[in-house]
């Protein structure tokens, strides 16, 4: 077990950690203003509750609602005001002690419109919903596509029409999917809620047509108000297109809870999981851990031990490949294994030497057979990432390093059992791949404060950004003076590390969030605990793998 050591550096480092904490607390706590408070004012003022209190309202009290995707769109659409949030909140709860996706359009921002973020955010959530087989619902209330950005949402693959065409098919895999309309539903976006298997609608506030009131009359002539048109009582009792018409929005959230408390039930994976036992150290002191330099080496056992149940980590080929740990351990009870990246100082046969979060030959080949193995055994995997890429030079491409790195990748990518990802620290390059990053599904990915995802090192990527600007102004028959050089490398750096930063990434839905250290154990719990309602796991198949 890794005990920390120099309680005068641990407490620089817990204090560094805890602020940028505290600063990414202070912004999301902005975030769920949604669209500020006199937006909020106006939206009560028809007798409707936020997003965020209709949620509230539908989980158990006091139970842990896990939100996905709170800085999404932060700092995007700025010409237009910006869409905190995207304009949806979504996430996972518990209704009657069951795992639900729950997601809420916040008609706080820009009546609830659709802006490409809050597609890619809404397909996010049905994908978890699909892949673990979860009940969803749906609290519609929104004004339709954000049209000056309608090009960016409509017509691709990945665009609104996914999104309904995801209905069909999650009704076809047997996905319970409920819908709420509480607003205004318009245009295509009333598919959603009546292509679900059930639909709600709360009277006077709740509307859902293909066309509203001004463009029927631009289009066919007629005169017709909200109410004949697509209001909760036409469409509840002439049309049938809603199931369920509801005098308010308490009374309709109440009724979805009923809804689901009698739901069947489903057999469950086929993952271990025993009594939990607390940490054999104090989570808290995750804190004090990561250095507030990233060139500092740390021990990346100090982080397993204070995430892991007490009782022991079962680790895989300690002695080799040291720069990526392996090795079997429980969460909360639950039986996982876990692909760690090192960036320590080790003990070697030459002495000591610092490893900073290269993946050398070895240690991709290790991390290619413990995943074959957790897969074999039908061990869900989590991913401790703090990875600068694969190592480079001539003794390493001799060595076969491409081969031994597109062994781990392919190991991950046919991997079949849940996977959970955790960015701690770098994020770079291919490290990013053999380490299964957004592009290798995993069921959730959270970074912590001190996460940077990019294809390489700021400092890196800066100089080599520096040299084919140079070279290209060279080209011209241009020579820059020193101070002129200094100039241009520092508005370069500039520009990488503000997408070098996790709400960047956190914007873009590239990270399902960023999130307190210290809660990193109870989402590992939480993800295995909702993958586990998904009883099927495919057959593995690594392919073929290069020996």
């Amino acid at each position: 077990m890794a005990k920390l050591d120099g309680a005068q550096t641990i407490g620089k480092y817990a204090d560094n950690m805890k602020n940028m904490v505290r600063i990414l607390n202070g912004k999301g706590d902005i975030v769920k203003l949604g669209g500020g408070a006199e937006a909020t004012e106006k939206h009560k003022k028809r007798g409707k509750m936020t997003a965020r209190e209709r949620i509230e309202r539908l989980i158990d009290p006091e139970s842990y609602f896990l939100e996905i995707g709170l800085f999404a769109a932060h700092g995007m659409y700025e010409e237009y005001g910006g869409a905190p949030s995207s304009g949806t909140v979504f996430g996972i709860g518990k209704v009657h002690g069951r795992d639900v996706v729950i997601v809420a359009n916040d008609a706080t921002v820009k009546a609830g419109a659709w802006f490409p973020m809050t597609c890619k955010k809404n397909l996010r959530a049905q994908e978890i919903s699909m892949e673990n087989r979860l009940p969803i619902v749906y609290l519609v209330d929104s004004a339709g596509v954000f049209l000056p950005m309608q090009s960016e949402i409509f017509p691709d693959k990945e665009h609104f029409g996914r999104v309904f065409r995801n209905n069909a098919v999650m009704s076809s895999m047997g996905i319970p999917q409920i819908a709420a309309i509480m607003g205004p539903c318009v245009a295509g976006g009333a598919y959603l809620p009546i292509m679900s298997d059930e639909a709600l609608i709360v009277d006077k506030t709740g509307s859902v047509f293909l066309a509203g009131p001004f463009l029927v009359k631009a289009a066919i002539g007629e005169d017709a108000d909200l109410e004949h048109l697509g209001g909760a009582e036409m469409h509840s009792e002439v049309s049938g297109v809603t199931d369920y018409r509801m005098p308010n929005d308490t009374v309709c959230l109440d009724t979805i809870r009923s809804l689901i408390s009698k739901l069947g039930h489903s057999p469950k994976a086929p993952f271990d999981r025993i009594a939990p036992q607390a940490p054999a150290f104090d989570p808290s002191e995750l804190y004090g851990i990561i250095p507030d330099d990233r060139a500092k080496p740390y021990n990346m056992h100090a982080v397993i031990d204070r995430i892991i149940d007490a009782g022991g980590f079962d680790e895989y080929k300690a002695g080799y490949g040291k720069t990526v740990i392996t090795g079997y351990a429980r969460v909360d009870g639950w039986a996982v294994g876990i692909v760690a990246n090192q960036r320590a100082v080790v003990k070697t046969k030459k002495g000591e030497m610092q490893v900073g979060g290269v993946i050398y030959s070895e240690s991709a080949d290790k991390g290619a057979r413990f995943i074959l193995n957790c897969n074999q055994k039908k061990i869900p995997i989590v991913f401790l990432q703090d990875v600068t890429g694969f190592m480079v030079g001539t003794r390493s491409e001799q060595g076969g390093i491409i081969k031994d790195g597109a062994k781990m990748v392919n190991a991950v990518a046919n991997s079949v059992v849940p996977k959970f990802t955790f960015i701690i620290g770098n994020s770079y390059g291919a490290g990013n791949y053999a380490m299964c990053g957004k592009a290798y599904d995993p069921r959730l990915i959270f970074a912590w404060p001190t996460a940077q995802i990019a294809v390489m090192g700021g400092k890196q990527a800066s100089e080599t950004l520096l040299s084919i600007r140079l070279s290209q102004l060279a080209a011209k028959g241009h020579q820059i003076t020193p101070e002129e050089r200094a100039k241009l490398l520092h508005e370069i750096s500039s520009r990488y590390l503000i997408e070098l930063d996790p709400l960047y990434a956190a914007a873009r839905l590239w990270v399902d969030g960023i999130i307190d250290p210290a809660d990193t154990r109870q989402i590992i719990s939480r993800g295995v605990e909702m993958a586990s309602n998904n009883p099927t796991l495919a057959p593995f198949n690594p392919g073929v793998i290069q020996v």
